[in-house]
């Protein structure tokens, strides 16, 4: 008779309660046979994809909000996150992919309008340095970072990481040569940055210098993507006003002013155009420095210059507005404090 009947399906909790029984296998163990151990890893699969059908329907029917409600209750009411992200490097890279999937997925959930997610993350914050940069493995590297990512859609991870050294691992591993490693490292840094406004806003306040000293070192970064990621996400900063304060004291530097004038003749247009909605802070503040505005001037007819011949290929009336406004604040800018000993001092740009 066996074979004539399928089983049953398996509950979410039972799922649940399934899945923290065979994560064990996923380690290497001298006391487990192989062939034990890959029959409950292809088990595992199995729970991963029967999870992932709870929590994204299928072909044939739409999620229901009581089983993905128990799921997600069930999975974080012990430390099977953990246990999970643990057994991630001993995973296939197909498999590694559901998992991210449903990790997604549990973490937003809201089973009675509660985060839950939320709340494990708030009293189990080491959990999040599992998945920081570190590993040389880039498909796993890209695992962790999407997993990341989704954690920092709660406010108290992204402060965690924002208020420990892990976001110094960043300026690290966005220069990395492997490609994937950097650029999912950028993505996570981003998110880092621009998601939770007050938060980061006060960590910009307390951690200015180190991080814009930093920083300034990815907008000067030999590599291209480097550069545009940066100042992309520099404009995406300063530009917001709950970053207003940080606006200002950015603005007020000679040093910064010098970067984002070398920029705007980078060899890329994008950087270029990017590097403008930044460099445009810089003659629109109205409590400019002696030395930058004597430097602004020192530059004003190679700056005026490269202006009039500075387009998008598609026409942008705010644009061009922002850059008739630049032209303008420049053209009429007066020495102040001592002049510059020579020109050649102050001529920080060839246009």
């Amino acid at each position: 008779m066996k074979g004539l009947f399928k089983s049953k399906p398996r509950t979410p909790v039972e799922l649940v309660h399934h899945l923290r029984h065979l994560l064990p296998y996923t380690a290497p163990n001298p006391d487990v046979r192989q062939s034990k151990r890959r029959e409950k890893i292809s088990e595992l699969r199995k729970v991963i994809l029967e999870m992932r059908t709870i929590l994204y329907g299928s072909d044939r029917s739409e999620p229901a909000e009581e089983p993905c409600a128990k799921l997600t209750q069930e999975f974080f009411r012990e430390d099977t996150l953990r246990k999970l992200l643990a057994s991630l490097p001993n995973l296939d890279p197909g498999t590694r992919q559901d998992v991210t999937h449903v990790l997604a997925n549990l973490q937003r959930q809201r089973p009675n309008g509660r985060c839950i997610a939320s709340e494990y993350l708030e009293h189990n914050t080491d959990v999040l340095d599992m998945l920081l940069p570190g590993t040389d493995d880039s498909e796993l590297a890209i695992s962790y970072g999407a997993i990341l990512r989704e954690c920092i859609r709660h406010q108290v991870s992204a402060k965690y990481i924002l208020e420990s050294d892990h976001i110094k691992k960043f300026f690290k591993s966005i220069q990395d040569p492997s490609f994937d490693i950097a650029s999912d490292a950028a993505s996570t840094f981003r998110e880092l940055l621009t998601r939770h406004k007050s938060t980061v806003a006060e960590f910009l306040s307390k951690n200015y210098d180190w991080f814009f000293q930093e920083y300034n070192t990815l907008l000067q970064s030999p590599n291209y993507i480097t550069r545009r990621n940066a100042v992309k996400l520099l404009g995406a900063m300063l530009l917001d006003r709950s970053n207003t304060p940080v606006m200002v004291r950015y603005v007020c530097s000679l040093d910064n002013m010098r970067i984002l004038m070398n920029l705007l003749r980078d060899s890329n247009k994008t950087i270029q155009v990017e590097a403008f909605h930044v460099f445009k802070l810089f003659p629109a503040n109205q409590k400019k420095p002696p030395e930058i505005v004597n430097v602004l001037i020192a530059n004003r007819s190679k700056l005026i210059r490269f202006f009039s011949d500075f387009s998008l290929e598609k026409a942008d009336a705010q644009f061009e507005s922002d850059k008739a406004e630049v032209v303008k604040e420049i053209a009429t800018l007066e020495l102040k404090g001592l002049p510059c000993s020579t020109l050649k001092q102050c001529e920080e740009i060839s246009c």
